[in-house]
């Protein structure tokens, strides 16, 4: 089971003076991938390799399974393991990402257990859900999973959807525990970029979490990108991220421009039905979900269908340069 944490632990002056950066580098794109259901509801492995593979094919730099949009809330453990499993038997040399999102310290702890077995190669870690968690309390959380599993974590921080902010300063505070290696940063407020680079120096490497603010975070520094709409629309996704490296800005914001419409349907509460749904119309997969959720139907889905469709007939034509 998990290490205790420091007591106290340091001020952020301290940890930001003494913290070092993480060896790991994760960086680039990196897809949170959808879980497909057969239609009894058990795990459509064939399909999630399928999909799985289109995105490692299009050059993207990781994998991130069992997070929100591959609906974690409805997944048992044993399910998030074989999603690890199937996903690094699809990724190669890449890195495999287990989201860590439970209701319970201990439950999380065992989770990161199983997921190092089973091979991954870190985590993204969320607070302990429902419960909204004080500053004390969501550090510990996060330091007793990182240090259960022993592999390098990627800090999860979408207060809009959770009601629990990591804020800056408390990135500081964490910056001595060295499995710390990264932040998803989903704040809605891409200020958030420079206020933690302000007060972390490189400790961590940032990544945007938000679709439709993905462009505008790396511009001030961001050097990652978990992301929704790669999962139907890989290429512009990876081409959008080498024109940034390249510094290609021109480019890249002309791709964005065109993307944005579709990147927007990613910042809803039925995320994982929008993006299931421009799967099912643009690699030809399928919208089904685990109840609760449910397909869309009428006038949500007919939104849906003609933003693709728009999407479609106006697509930019890829040059050598961004692929």
């Amino acid at each position: 089971m998990a290490a205790k944490s420091k007591s106290p632990v340091p001020s952020a002056d301290a940890a930001k003076a003494t913290a070092s950066p993480a060896p790991l580098r994760w960086s680039g794109v990196f897809p949170a991938v959808t879980t497909k259901f057969n239609e009894d509801g058990a795990l459509d492995e064939k399909e999630m390799a399928r999909c799985w593979k289109l995105q490692v094919d299009a050059g993207v730099h990781g994998l991130i399974v069992a997070g929100s949009l591959g609906e974690a809330s409805t997944l048992d453990a044993a399910e998030k393991i074989e999603s690890v499993k199937l996903a690094k038997s699809v990724a190669g040399k890449l890195p495999v990402l287990l989201t860590i999102s439970e209701g319970s310290t201990r439950n999380a702890c065992r989770l990161a257990e199983a997921g190092a077995k089973a091979g991954a190669n870190g985590f993204m870690v969320l607070p302990g859900l429902p419960y909204k968690s004080d500053r004390r309390e969501t550090i510990r959380h996060m330091t007793d999973v990182a240090r259960a599993g022993g592999l390098p974590v990627m800090i999860y921080n979408n207060p809009p959807a959770y009601g629990v902010d990591i804020t800056p300063d408390m990135l500081a505070d964490m910056a001595t525990e060295p499995l710390f290696a990264a932040v998803k940063e989903s704040s809605d407020n891409v200020r958030r970029v420079t206020d933690i680079i302000n007060k972390t120096g490189p400790r961590y490497q940032v990544f945007t979490g938000v679709d439709n603010l993905a462009l505008e975070s790396m511009a001030m520094g961001a050097v990652g990108w978990v992301a929704g709409l790669v999962t139907a629309f890989p290429a512009e996704t990876v081409a959008i991220w080498r024109l940034v490296q390249a510094g290609k800005w021109t480019e890249a914001r002309a791709i964005y421009r065109w993307f944005r419409p579709l990147l927007d349907v990613d910042v809803s509460n039925k995320l994982v039905q929008n993006i299931k749904l421009v799967e099912t119309l643009v690699i030809k997969s399928n919208d089904r979900c685990r109840a609760p959720r449910l397909p869309l139907i009428g006038r949500e889905r007919a939104a849906i269908v003609k933003i693709v469709e728009d999407a479609l007939r106006t697509r930019p034509k890829l040059t050598a340069s961004t692929k």
